[in-house]
């Protein structure tokens, strides 16, 4: 037998295995989305290598495409990612292997194993074909290695006011495939914003957290406030049988890709010192574009209406910078004519100017360090000082 022929079957036989090799994992998708089901346990799941690519880019331009090029409603999973009771359709698996290969045909067969695999794949290999839990619920991703460091190309549209006149804890029930309607009298603005915001974590339930993180900004207990996590709430209105658009199989209708902006007054070293294990807890505090320490629990600040510093009907989702809460409502109740007065604000820029190397602790993480702004200076003035 010729040497050309031996090259050209050595090439064939080469192409072969590979091409076993992908379609192994597209079989076993199936398979392995069974594996989501149950809550993983961290320290038994293997931590992502170091040069592993761990994220898909949904904000590159070739990546712009309509979500149902990828994502199919609902994925064959969706009855057994969530207990039998809670289970909807929804997106809670990740896309077969051919949405990838009509782009990334080359990547399936580059490197050993391929870094693309390592998106979605623990430890790829045809006989392991484990995945990261998917971004969806995030209950379950959110516990896994990788959902606890990862982070999303979108915000999420959420009109507050089409959404503030909700007046019931419990809107829509499921029963039987059925959905009920609860109803009852409208309630105070304050009492709406409830229905989805409450304490995340009422005060006292703490100890305290690590001392080089200062304990003025630590009280991490009731400092924040819960939203709603993932499709549950959103989908017990928004579902095929009630009608409400936009439907569930329309991702972009709430999906949109995140805007550059302002960086949040808490910093990752800050984060990392608090050793916060709450992914909740963390995304809410990098969404701050205000006052990184401010505290709702506090007896002052618990017993005002939302509206008080929230303008809800105006809230943008999509826009951080312009959820920020004006200094002018701040100075309000923390500004006053004359600093022995217990103006909050007189108290730190009367510091600030007394030693230009003093940071702004009262409300600020990151942004204390930076000059003090005009708007903060007039306030002040605007008080009578």
């Amino acid at each position: 037998m010729s040497r050309t022929v031996l090259i050209k079957l050595g090439v064939i036989v080469a192409v072969s295995a590979a091409t076993v090799f992908v379609f192994l994992f597209w079989e076993n998708d199936g398979l392995s989305s069974h594996a989501q089901t149950r809550r993983p346990r961290p320290a038994a799941t293997p931590e992502p290598g170091p040069n592993a690519v761990l994220r898909f880019r949904h904000d590159l331009k070739p990546h712009d495409l309509e979500c149902s090029t990828c994502h199919k409603f609902p994925t064959a999973n969706w009855k057994t990612v969530r207990s039998k009771d809670d289970a909807f359709e929804d997106v809670t698996d990740y896309p077969k292997h051919g949405s990838c290969l009509s782009c990334h045909q080359q990547d399936f067969f580059t490197g050993s194993p391929p870094a693309i695999c390592s998106i979605c794949h623990l430890a790829p290999s045809p006989d392991n074909s484990a995945r990261h839990p998917f971004p969806n619920p995030r209950e379950l991703f959110d516990s896994s290695p990788k959902g606890r460091s990862a982070t999303s190309s979108f915000d999420v549209l959420f009109p507050h006011e089409l959404h503030s006149e909700i007046i019931s804890d419990q809107l829509i029930r499921r029963s039987s495939g059925s959905m009920f309607i609860a109803a009852a009298h409208r309630r105070p603005l304050a009492e709406n914003c409830s229905v989805c915001h409450k304490p995340m974590d009422p005060p006292g339930r703490s100890s305290s957290g690590p001392k080089d993180t200062g304990d003025t900004v630590w009280s991490k207990k009731g400092t924040f406030m819960t939203a709603p996590l993932g499709h549950t709430t959103c989908f017990t209105c928004h579902s095929a049988a009630s009608g409400i658009d936009p439907s569930p199989a329309d991702c972009a209708a709430c999906h949109k890709l995140r805007r550059e902006g302002l960086e949040p007054d808490v910093t990752g070293s800050f984060l990392k010192r608090a050793r916060l294990d709450d992914r909740a807890m963390i995304d809410v505090w990098r969404a701050r574009r205000s006052a990184g320490a401010f505290r709702h629990y506090l007896e002052m600040h618990r017993d005002m209406e939302c509206s008080a510093c929230h303008a809800v009907a105006k809230i943008d989702t999509l826009g951080r910078d312009r959820r920020r809460i004006s200094i002018e409502q701040c100075a309000v109740c923390h500004a006053t004519a004359k600093t022995s007065e217990g103006g909050m604000l007189n108290l730190e820029i009367d510091r600030r100017t007394k030693d230009p190397r003093a940071e702004c602790v009262k409300c600020h993480l990151a942004y204390g360090r930076s000059p003090i702004p005009e708007s903060h200076l007039k306030a002040v003035r605007d008080a009578g000082n």
